[in-house]
């Protein structure tokens, strides 16, 4: 099981998304006041505090959010979750991974201010299954194939 780091939002896409420690994920919808909420496929994006580390390591000052990701995580591997797999985020709220990284066909403003963007390659996208309130310190795990089909 991993854990969850950071709930980060932003008014605008495109942009590096603020810290506010817990938000409400709308079911179908994504959380409550981001830009990137909406009925599509992409609600929700998450990146692993490790592949935030790998650009800290090349000395790009980056945290939390730099990446315009909702969730930081740490401690679960998220780009070998496949699409359609579930992920339960504490006790109540449920997605499910539709997009494995994504094409940046310009260099946009993260890249411009990170100077690299991890989010092609190792971010993930999902949609809002279940809602909730989710938090800083909640616990984040990959649900079974059976529990999966339940939520």
């Amino acid at each position: 099981m991993g854990t969850i780091l950071a709930v980060c939002v932003s008014a605008r896409k495109g942009i590096r998304k603020k810290n506010v420690e817990q938000a409400m994920f709308l079911e179908n919808f994504g959380i409550e006041g981001d830009a990137h909420a909406g009925n599509w496929h992409r609600q929700v994006s998450l990146l692993a505090w490790e592949s935030i580390e790998k650009m800290r390591a090349k000395g790009l000052q980056v945290n939390v959010g730099s990446f315009a990701e909702n969730v930081t995580t740490r401690g679960i591997d998220l780009v070998s979750l496949p699409i359609g797999s579930r992920i339960r985020i504490g006790s109540d709220v449920v997605f499910e991974v539709t997009q494995i990284g994504k094409e940046c066909h310009a260099r946009c403003a993260i890249y411009a201010l990170a100077g690299d963007c991890v989010m092609p390659k190792e971010g993930i996208f999902a949609r809002v299954i279940q809602g909730g309130m989710v938090k800083a310190g909640d616990g984040i795990a990959p649900l079974s194939p059976v529990a999966a089909r339940a939520a």
